[in-house]
């Protein structure tokens, strides 16, 4: 057998990358043979090894190892052997290891709680409590390293207060302290809060360095606080108080961009020293933020050209832009590249996948990436109802709904929307109202006010107006303009004069800067006739100084997106397009087709 140590004594090492499996335990049986002087520390090295693997039976073997063969002596190795468990994918063997260095009689130090304190924001169901009374009973309550770890840990785990608390009773509140309070409510969705402790800092006098710059940023991107944004972009990073580096700068690109700044994303952008695969999402994913798909594409397209490789976010995010353009072949071109680059396939990814081909009109195509996913979570499963129900298959969407539940998946609120919008389309009445009050009674989810637009929408199509009328007035919140909308649109089609017009009029005071609204509400005059009502409706509208915004499509044509308005005479070809079109209306005429007249009030 080959010996795998190099030299005697300490001077042994396991490196990570260069042994396999089979070569540790082959060291694992040349050390049963060494003295117990060198067995200790060498045990800890082979053990922080085997966890670098990741593998779940690997893991179960190193713990093995420190359980029951030869536990180390000392505070130092049994760290490094908490540290090493805490970078895999089964975390919570760190907590294991803890249990096993006390039950030895090892005792703790300053840097074992920092440890074990960072795997509980990986970990579920976990109260990171349960370590408090033991940082104190080990006198190291007061330990600054370890007063901070807490701070962190409990903000990151939700418990605000209680970070909060500790960070008051703190003697010494350096940066790291302070940014673990702002970066605690950020995570926790609490915006303001993070802002206004930023500026508390600042006042405080204490040092602010890129790492908390890069919080109040996120939480500035979080409330939409543009002028916060600014004001920490112009005294911190372009005045040179902390150095702009690569996740300053994406910080910056993504407070724009979530802020709707998007031209001043791109200038900070081209700006920026140095980009990495993160700046370059940073900027990919505000463009879709923003609805600018076109320009997520062409960023993707120089991000390659720079030879940067995207990762599962980058194309999670590209994705969604083809599926909103219905982009198509470049959908197909960037499937292609995760093949050929063997990018893992994550959640996110397959989401993507999914939803881009389903709204490219490829849903067969689309159920093929759902059949080859090893795993299958919520998302997934509601982006294939979702593509069902918006290709009209109905009966799909509601049969995927049924076998998802007999996978064990629970829906979420997206889910609900997808089957309660394909129950719409097909006339599922019973069907839909079903579901919707499975949704409190069977799974615990409260409607919101798009679920009851969508109950509006079926009823109101298969003709049920006054159940629909008495749904809006039973809504716990106050109805939109869009479900308004919604039960108009459906008294037009049905004709219901009276109903009609007591959405109208709800519709004009809600949403008087809406077109359509004004639209749809003049066309119901006109088909009952009322030529006057339907003219002042028109008046009341130039009135108000509101323009009726034109329809408009893309079409991709050899990979090219091209975007059509109505009326629009502005493309090259638009001489041919409309001899097209004008071919089209004479055939169908010739079929028969008889347009309603009535509906053309603008």
């Amino acid at each position: 057998m080959i010996n795998p140590f190099r030299g005697s004594g300490t001077n042994f090492s396991v490196r990570h990358k260069d042994t396999t499996f089979d070569r540790l335990k082959q060291i694992h049986s040349l050390l049963i043979t060494l003295g117990p002087s060198q067995k200790d520390f060498l045990l800890a090295k082979l053990v922080t090894s085997i966890a670098a693997i990741y593998k779940p039976s690997h893991l179960a073997y190193a713990s093995f190892l420190i359980d029951r063969v030869q536990p180390p002596t000392t505070t130092h190795l049994w760290n490094s052997i908490i540290r090493a468990f805490s970078t895999t994918s089964e975390p919570h063997r760190s907590l294991v290891s803890y249990a096993t260095m006390r039950r030895n009689g090892v005792a703790p130090d300053k840097h074992t709680f920092p440890l074990l304190l960072k795997v509980f924001p990986k970990l579920k169901n976990e109260d990171p409590f349960q370590f408090y009374t033991q940082i104190v009973k080990f006198g190291l309550s007061f330990d600054q390293f370890v007063r901070n770890s807490l701070i962190s840990v409990l903000s990151g785990c939700g418990y605000l207060e209680a970070a909060h608390q500790v960070f008051v009773e703190s003697t010494q509140k350096d940066v790291i302290a302070w940014t673990a309070l702002v970066d605690g409510y950020v995570k926790n969705g609490h915006a303001w809060e993070a802002m206004q402790c930023f500026v508390e800092m600042r006042l405080m006098g204490i040092r602010v360095d890129e790492v908390t710059v890069v919080s109040a940023l996120c939480a500035a991107a979080m409330a939409g606080d543009v002028w916060f944004g600014r004001w920490v972009h112009g005294f911190y990073v372009e005045a040179g108080r902390v150095q702009w580096d690569i996740y300053v700068g994406s910080a910056l690109v993504d407070m724009y961009m979530k802020c709707g700044y998007h031209e001043d994303a791109r200038k900070v952008f081209d700006a920026m020293p140095s980009k990495n695969v993160v700046s370059w999402s940073a900027l990919i994913a505000g463009y879709v933020q923003c609805d600018k798909h076109k320009d997520a594409l062409l960023v993707l397209k120089c991000m390659l050209s720079e030879d940067v490789k995207p990762n599962q976010s980058t194309l999670s995010s590209v994705l969604t832009s083809c599926a909103h353009l219905g982009a198509l072949d470049q959908g197909k071109s960037i499937h292609g590249y995760i093949y050929r680059h063997k990018v893992q396939v994550n959640t996110s990814l397959a989401t993507g996948l999914v939803d881009m081909y389903a709204k490219c009109g490829c849903i067969d195509k689309a159920l093929s990436v759902f059949s080859k996913l090893p795993s299958k979570n919520v998302f997934v499963w509601t982006a294939v109802i979702n593509g069902l129900a918006s290709h009209g298959d109905a009966l799909g969407a509601v049969n995927f709904f049924s076998w998802m539940l007999q996978n064990g998946v629970v829906p979420n609120e997206v889910t609900f929307m997808g089957v309660l919008s394909a129950c719409a389309h097909r006339g599922l009445v019973d069907e839909g109202r079903k579901f919707f009050r499975s949704m409190k009674q069977v799974f615990h989810l409260e409607p919101n006010v798009d679920h009851y637009g969508c109950m509006v929408d079926l009823l109101g199509r298969a003709g049920y107006l006054e159940e629909a009328r008495k749904m809006i007035e039973e809504m716990p919140m106050v109805p939109t303009a869009g479900v308004w909308g919604t039960f108009l649109s459906a008294c037009v089609i049905h004709k219901n004069f009276e109903l009609g017009e007591l959405a109208g009029s709800h519709l004009i005071k809600l949403d008087s800067n809406h077109s359509g609204r004004y639209v749809l509400l003049a066309n119901l005059y006109s088909t009952w006739k009322k030529w006057k009502v339907a003219a002042g409706i028109r008046k009341l509208m130039k009135g108000k100084g509101v323009e009726k915004i034109p329809g408009c499509s893309w079409i991709q044509v050899n990979g090219a997106m091209f975007e059509f308005a109505a009326f629009d005479k502005s493309h090259s070809e638009s001489e041919h397009i409309y001899l097209v079109l004008e071919d089209m209306l004479v055939q169908l005429k010739l079929a028969g087709y008889v347009p309603d007249t009535n509906l053309l009030a603008f």
